[in-house]
């Protein structure tokens, strides 16, 4: 029996070697194209390729990186070759099927196969370092009565999911501009919301409000408006808001643009930079009160005035203005920026400005619809005491909790502070110390404060005396 299927596939292989030799090309085409018609009515599954170069300039495309970044998880339950590659940092290890792998899906209940595979090209025989020309793939194999489920629903998903796995094994960037262009490093900043001095339900908020948005692009869509939302943080210095957005970008997994207003020459720069800013970001103008003079261009003309004198009293200041007007950045053109037209290229992003003196900025600049969210980020409490107190020693009580707790009610001091005076200076300085230190601290400043009352009353004794 062998002997015999022997001689029929050597057979086969005489007829296809002559047609091969002696037929011509195009009768041989004709024949290929009507045995694939012909084999199409019998072979019942349907069969998409995603190449992973696609176009003039053969760029690689997102469809076949998307593709590689879902089948990750099957690949490593299924296939038996795989390749690994390390991503974040070189802390993450990602697997994906090598060529010439297959492995299966599910979805909604119907069975289907991914495959890959690779065309090799012609090498270049004259070169000193031969290059093979390699063009991968990842086939879909399907049955033909479920085309309507997967070219539509399916690949939608797996697009969706596989830019979803990509952002998540991604490595965080942290932008900042020179002119018109973006430069990056690794973002490392290790802050999270659980690391945030604040009080606990006021994080929980925030955070709620932050995981809302990431998940809500379908709702955007409905109402007709841009995938983005503005964060204004306003308090102290040293109340943690460079800190907060550190934590943001950790929590939806976001890379920061620090954009920085002085550097940009004018309105069309800005709607440049806003154009290659890439989605799942936050978009970071931190200072926004001393950025620009954008609050000028609305004030009236004797404030002006009294400006100008100040200025010629105080040539540093005049100095820093100057230096200011250089940009041509106005009032106008940052408004565009945050909801206008350009502002929905792009999708799911945020908008974060951060500024010391909130009573400063101009009100059309962070209304509602601007400026979702106004965060205020106050002096430390006894809750964001406990915070650091576990984040720099490790500690959820102490016995000089209860004393710290009174002069925290009493004393304005940012966490910045109390995290100076909890941060160990010498390997021999313990607990006991620290908080002492803190507790010394809180009392210089309560009896300074009550100074302030006491001279503050006193003037206003010797006044109200003297207008009778």
């Amino acid at each position: 029996m062998i002997s015999h299927l022997g001689s029929i596939f050597a057979t086969l292989m005489f007829v296809w070697a002559v047609f091969q030799q002696y037929f011509p090309y195009q009768f041989r085409g004709y024949i290929e194209k009507y045995s694939q018609r012909l084999l199409s009515f019998v072979y019942p599954y349907i069969q998409i390729t995603f190449n992973e170069f696609t176009g003039e300039r053969l760029m690689r495309s997102e469809a076949y990186s998307a593709i590689e970044s879902y089948l990750s998880s099957t690949s490593s339950s299924q296939a038996k070759r795989l390749k690994a590659d390390i991503v974040k940092n070189n802390r993450s290890l990602v697997l994906s099927m090598d060529d010439h792998e297959e492995v299966a899906d599910e979805f909604q209940g119907v069975k289907l196969w991914w495959a890959s595979g690779k065309h090799v090209g012609k090498t270049q025989s004259f070169a000193f370092y031969p290059v093979t020309d390699e063009k991968r793939f990842y086939k879909l194999t399907f049955h033909k009565k479920y085309r309507d489920l997967i070219i539509e629903p399916y690949l939608k998903h797996v697009l969706k999911e596989g830019k979803a796995i990509k952002v998540r094994n991604r490595q965080r960037k942290l932008y900042t501009n020179n002119g018109p262009n973006w430069s990056h490093v690794v973002f490392e900043h290790p802050a999270t919301f659980q690391t945030l001095a604040m009080e606990q339900d006021k994080k929980e908020e925030i955070m709620e409000d932050l995981v809302t948005f990431s998940q809500a692009e379908e709702f955007y869509s409905r109402i007709g408006r841009a995938w983005k939302r503005g964060y204004l943080l306003y308090g102290p210095p040293g109340t943690g808001k460079s800190t907060m957005i550190a934590a943001m970008a950790h929590l939806l997994g976001y890379d920061i643009y620090d954009l920085e207003l002085t550097a940009v020459k004018d309105n069309t720069e800005l709607r440049k930079l806003l154009i290659e800013t890439s989605s799942k970001s936050i978009i970071v103008i931190e200072d926004i009160d001393c950025s620009l003079d954008l609050t000028g261009q609305r004030r009236p003309k004797k404030e002006k005035k009294d400006e100008a004198e100040e200025m010629k009293q105080h040539p540093m200041h005049k100095a820093s203005k100057e230096e200011a007007k250089s940009s041509q950045v106005t009032l106008s053109g940052l408004l565009n920026f945050i909801d206008g037209l350009w502002s929905a290229c792009g999708g799911e992003r945020l908008i974060v400005f951060t500024t010391n003196f909130v009573e400063k900025l101009d009100p059309a600049l962070i209304r509602k619809g601007r400026m979702d969210k106004h965060i205020e980020l106050s002096y430390c409490g006894f809750e964001a005491f406990k915070v650091l107190a576990k984040n720099y020693q490790k500690l959820d009580s102490h016995k000089l909790f209860g004393k710290i707790q009174v002069l925290l009610r009493e004393v304005r001091i940012t966490p910045a502070d109390v995290a100076e005076h909890l941060m160990p200076k010498t390997a021999s300085r313990d607990l006991q110390t620290c908080f002492e230190s803190l507790i010394q601290a809180l009392e210089s400043a309560k009896q300074a404060q009550d100074s302030n009352k006491e001279d503050t009353a006193l003037i206003q004794g010797l006044s109200e005396k003297s207008v009778q």
